[in-house]
């Protein structure tokens, strides 16, 4: 057969080809970002218990009430705004279902999308397959900023939608709410959509808070968000997310999600509603995370590594340029091999490949985990 591929420059993503790397080599894997460690027992047993009870069937496409309706709640209480659960708020099969469909729902033949690089590497293909232009803004270690404006230089009347992602993956750089302000300057008199992948909102350090899209009245008109339980349950293999947004826009988001999965998981969704009455389940993730960031860096405090601490996210992107010369993805590959760590590079993120010399670790680890990484690490010497 002659088949002619939608995405035919797209190869195997950096995550497969760094986890298959580091099971070949037996090293410890600090590249994909998943963590080690189980979610908490009871919500396995509320899960376990709404499959016993016969919740097994085709939930409402929008999500199950009690979670929308918690979700609803939860939102209020974060960042002081109503959303309705039954119209602005749907549960997604994982964020990047939710970020897929929010695309396809939008752009059209020849729009232009601006993304945030390093990007998460789902948006370009899922702009590309709805026949939009990616046009990339680069950000750069080690500050990771924005600048308000070069960015705005980028826009055009071709422009239809801007993606955010915040806490940033891969860099670990957060926005903050000068940020949001320019941004609104930016976007005012304009009909372009905003997609903020907030997945890590709960992941944010040193007292610092998460700044949501959802805060600003002049952006919620043309806004919306998604978010992983994934990331916040430690359940990533679950695939569940949930979207939010202003009731005209999710209108035109529903007409693609009820077509692309229609609805997702019914019996972790109950689950999960009962598991987030306790909001002591998201609100000490901060400490949480941010007491594994500050294991792992002063773990590696005497490795010739460089970097600033991570601000968000479970990730701790690191400078190597006083250990090598290579490229980051030949160092990410010879860190594998030669000194048992796995690591992701982040030129992959770019669409040029710009090399900063840094590369990615995930501090999603148990402690014995992350000694036993910082171990090898401390033992990389500097270059002569």
């Amino acid at each position: 057969m002659n088949i002619k591929s939608k995405l035919p420059n797209l190869g195997t993503t950096i995550f497969s080809v760094m986890s298959a790397l580091s099971n070949q080599y037996n090293a410890i894997n600090l590249s994909q970002g998943f963590p080690n460690f189980d979610c908490d027992e009871r919500l396995k047993k509320l899960v376990a218990s709404y499959i016993n009870r016969g919740y097994n069937q085709y939930c409402p496409m929008t999500g199950a009430a009690p979670l929308v309706e918690r979700l609803a709640i939860k939102i209020q209480q974060l960042y002081g705004i109503e959303y309705d659960p039954k119209n602005e708020i749907n549960i997604t099969s994982g964020a990047t279902q939710a970020i897929f469909s929010t695309i396809h729902a939008f752009i059209h033949s020849g729009d232009e999308v601006i993304i945030v690089e390093p990007a998460y590497d789902c948006y370009q293909p899922s702009i590309l397959l709805a026949g939009g232009v990616v046009v990339p803004y680069q950000i750069k270690a080690p500050d990771w900023k924005i600048d308000w404006k070069e960015f705005e230089k980028l826009l055009s009347p071709k422009t239809r939608m801007i993606i955010l992602n915040t806490p940033h993956n891969p860099s670990g750089s957060i926005l903050e709410d000068n940020d949001f302000l320019s941004l609104q300057k930016i976007v005012k008199d304009t009909d372009i959509v905003i997609l903020s992948d907030e997945v890590y909102e709960h992941m944010v350090f040193d007292d610092k808070k998460h700044c949501s899209i959802l805060e600003y009245p002049a952006l919620r008109k043309r806004s919306l968000a998604t978010f992983s339980f994934g990331k916040t349950l430690h359940a990533t293999g679950w695939k569940l997310g949930y979207i939010v947004g202003d009731a005209t826009l999710m209108h035109e988001f529903r007409k693609i999600h009820q077509f692309d999965v229609f609805t997702s998981n019914t019996p972790f969704q109950y689950a999960i509603a009962d598991y987030l009455e306790d909001e002591s389940t998201y609100l000490d993730l901060p400490n949480f995370f941010q007491t594994k960031r500050d294991f792992f860096l002063n773990s590696i405090e005497q490795s010739p590594f460089k970097y600033l601490p991570s601000s968000g996210t479970y990730f701790q992107v690191a400078d190597y340029s006083d250990i090598s010369d290579e490229p980051d993805t030949e160092f990410a590959r010879r860190m594998t091999i030669e000194y048992g760590v796995a690591v992701i590079p982040i030129s992959v993120f770019y669409h040029n490949n710009l090399d900063n010399r840094v590369v990615r670790f995930c501090f999603a680890k148990t402690e014995d985990v992350l000694q036993k990484a910082a171990e090898m690490i401390c033992n990389i010497k500097r270059k002569v």
